[in-house]
Formats: C-alpha cells, sequence, structure tokens
C-alpha cells in the first residue's frame, strides 16, 4: 500500500460473510476505490513451520491444511497470505481442497462450529527469502514484515494460523473492535 494512509479492520476478516457478499479484502480495498483480489498458491496437507505448530499446539508430527494466497490491490501483489488448519478441523472439509472457498474460510470454519474469540498477533522483519522476492516482486535483499495472527475459538483452543509477508516499507495500523463508518 506504499504510502498510502490505511488502517485496517481487524474484526472483519474475523467474522462470518453473508450469501453472496465478497470477501474481507474485497470490500475493504472497494471502500477505498481500488480493486482488492487474490490468487491460490497452494491448497493441501503439509508440515507446518516451528512457529505455526508452535502457536497451534501441534506435535512435530502432526500436519496441518495449508491454504496459501497471493494477495492483490489493483492486480499488483501486496502481500502473501498462509492460513494454516489443524486436519482435526480442515481435514476432509473445502478447505483442504484448491478453490476458493464461498463466504471465506471464517464463514465455514463457523458452519463447522468454530468461531474465532481472541486473536493475538506477533509481528517480526526479516530479509525476504528468494521465494517471497519472487511473489511480492521486490528486489533480493529487501526486508518484509512477518505477522503471524493465531485464532482462538471461545474455549481457547486454537483453529487456524495465518502468516502473512508484506514488505517491509508497508506501515501497519490495526483497529479492532466497533467499526467505523
Amino acid at each position: 500500500m506504499s504510502g498510502d494512509a490505511w488502517i485496517s479492520e481487524t474484526a472483519p476478516y474475523l467474522a462470518p460473510r453473508e450469501p453472496g457478499q465478497s470477501d474481507a479484502w474485497t470490500d475493504e480495498a472497494a471502500r477505498r476505490g481500488r480493486r482488492g483480489g487474490q490468487q491460490l498458491l497452494h491448497v493441501g496437507e503439509v508440515d507446518a513451520p516451528e512457529s505455526v505448530r508452535s502457536a497451534l499446539r501441534l506435535s512435530a508430527s502432526e500436519r496441518v491444511i495449508l491454504r496459501s494466497r497471493l494477495i492483490l490491490l489493483d492486480d499488483r501483489p501486496v502481500e502473501l497470505a498462509d492460513s494454516y488448519y489443524p486436519l482435526s478441523i480442515a481435514g476432509g472439509t473445502p478447505l483442504a481442497e484448491p478453490r476458493k472457498v464461498p463466504g471465506g474460510a471464517v464463514t465455514l470454519l463457523e458452519q463447522l462450529g468454530y468461531t474465532g474469540a481472541e486473536v493475538l498477533e506477533h509481528v517480526s522483519a526479516a530479509l525476504a527469502s528468494a521465494e517471497e522476492c519472487e511473489h511480492l516482486g521486490l528486489p533480493e535483499g529487501s526486508a518484509v514484515l512477518h505477522l503471524l495472527r493465531l485464532t482462538l475459538t471461545d474455549e481457547g483452543a486454537p483453529m487456524e494460523a495465518a502468516l502473512m509477508t508484506m514488505p517491509a516499507g508497508r506501515h501497519l495500523t490495526y483497529r479492532l473492535g466497533k467499526q467505523s463508518a
């Protein structure tokens, strides 16, 4: 979003969507007169990175369902978004299939009986990997921000760990709570 003042509302990303409603990112971009989109890069069962495995409280042998997406703004890549779900939650569901999920993952998770009640976020910086540079169109040696968002149920059980990677030049301001008009 380079240079744009952009305050992201977290709440819409955690709320199920109404039938026929577009995803939260598309809506957020449209409110700013922009075009948001996403491209599925990979969907399937994988070994989780250590940070995700720890956040989801999984053993080293437990695998997860990964939904990896390239987030676009006006057809330009702005973020890599990898969502990880325990197999006990996502295995055998549309989350494990390489296609868009109508209403988005949050809507499907609610239908499966999982509602996010608490979100924990951890932000770190690093040099971009070759793959991150390629997907985000960054020159070698660029810095990126990694945001790990853990969503917990009312009972405190982890239901999703999302790892978002974005160029470090981006300023992050998140607001959780009452949405502004």
